[in-house]
């Protein structure tokens, strides 16, 4: 019964989902593909010539390679219309652009709009989002919106680079629509402390994966918030763990704290230095849930209060997620994800 409404639940969501995105992405209703709410204002706008180049090599991520041999192209709009017609595969694209200002303070989105197929997209080097999978677990996500949450203090004054790797399987391909820019959001949460980015990861169940000391250097390397069935792991229903090192600001030693995970899906328990912190769901089983989606678990945010003192504010810090999914997508999939004081949080509930 339980799986039941799941699958309604999932299918009705996902049906309502596609049709919505699938009518921003047809060219009759590209206009509508901008920004998705008026509390988004446009600091850099990202329209116009980039640099583009055929091909894939991971040394194209970075912010001083040397593009000045690639071709132009117009973003917003497909390569086929710019000369590379019938072009299946992977393709980069690469923008300088200069800040004249500090913006550290700013709650910053990179917004790109619609991209056909996949991509995995860098800020100044660092990967700040990615949507879909990459051969050989190809995943379309054509018509998914691209919004990055930019890391704070990533975003320099002075010269800048985004880098878009693209791989396009059929029909059509690259930046497709939308208003390509750089957005300052007024009614998001943004941590004091951003956990989004590379993550370690590991199918499977083990509790001593919780520990500090637990060795993780043979684990996978995933980007969180993003589902795992995105990054190599399609169809894989059960248990997984996540694990990330992290440093915290002697600033915040005083303060009252809060980890916030996001939307996970299904169910979770977190771990801050081996110390359990948070969890949602039933974890009163005894081999596998059997109880995972009753309270639609996989969409509520995660809001965790973090205990006082343990947290090490003169080193290292270990945060451990443990998820079980049991049906379709899987993982940490949206954001925000990061440590914020419960003061700033109180008086972002209260708008």
């Amino acid at each position: 019964m339980v799986k039941a409404i799941k699958i309604s639940v999932r299918i009705l969501f996902l049906l309502l989902i596609t049709i919505i995105l699938s009518a921003g992405c047809n060219e009759e209703n590209s206009d509508k593909s901008g920004p998705e709410q008026l509390n988004e204002s446009l600091i850099i706008n990202l329209k116009g010539q980039w640099k583009f180049s055929l091909g894939d090599s991971p040394e194209w991520n970075q912010i001083d390679y040397d593009d000045s041999r690639w071709e132009k192209i117009n973003v917003p709009s497909s390569w086929e219309n710019q000369g590379f017609h019938g072009y299946d595969g992977f393709a980069w694209y690469r923008k300088e652009f200069v800040v004249d200002k500090n913006l550290s303070n700013e709650n910053l989105y990179l917004i790109l709009g619609f991209i056909d197929d996949v991509d995995q997209t860098y800020l100044n080097g660092k990967l700040i989002g990615l949507s879909g999978g990459f051969p050989p677990d190809y995943n379309t996500a054509f018509n998914s919106y691209r919004k990055y949450k930019i890391p704070n203090d990533l975003l320099k004054k002075g010269k800048n680079v985004i880098a878009v790797r693209v791989f396009d399987n059929e029909l059509e391909g690259g930046i497709m629509s939308g208003e390509p820019g750089i957005y300052s959001v007024l009614n998001e949460l943004n941590p004091d402390l951003s956990l989004e980015g590379i993550w370690k990861f590991k199918i499977g169940d083990d509790k001593i994966r919780s520990e500090v000391d637990y060795d993780d250097n043979d684990w996978d390397s995933l980007f969180v918030p993003a589902h795992w069935e995105m990054q190599g792991y399609r169809d894989y229903n059960g248990f997984a763990w996540y694990r990330k090192k992290f440093f915290i600001s002697k600033d915040l030693s005083k303060e009252r704290l809060i980890l916030i995970l996001g939307k996970i899906d299904d169910i979770d328990q977190a771990f801050i230095n081996g110390i359990q912190i948070g969890s949602t769901g039933l974890w009163n089983f005894s081999k596998v849930p059997h109880d995972f989606n009753s309270r639609n678990e996989w969409d509520q945010k995660r809001i965790y209060s973090i205990p006082e003192k343990i947290l090490n504010f003169n080193g290292e810090n270990i945060i451990a997620v443990r998820v079980y999914d049991g049906f379709q997508d899987g993982g940490i999939y949206q954001g925000p994800v990061g440590i914020i004081t419960q003061k700033r949080f109180r008086e972002f509930s209260a708008r």
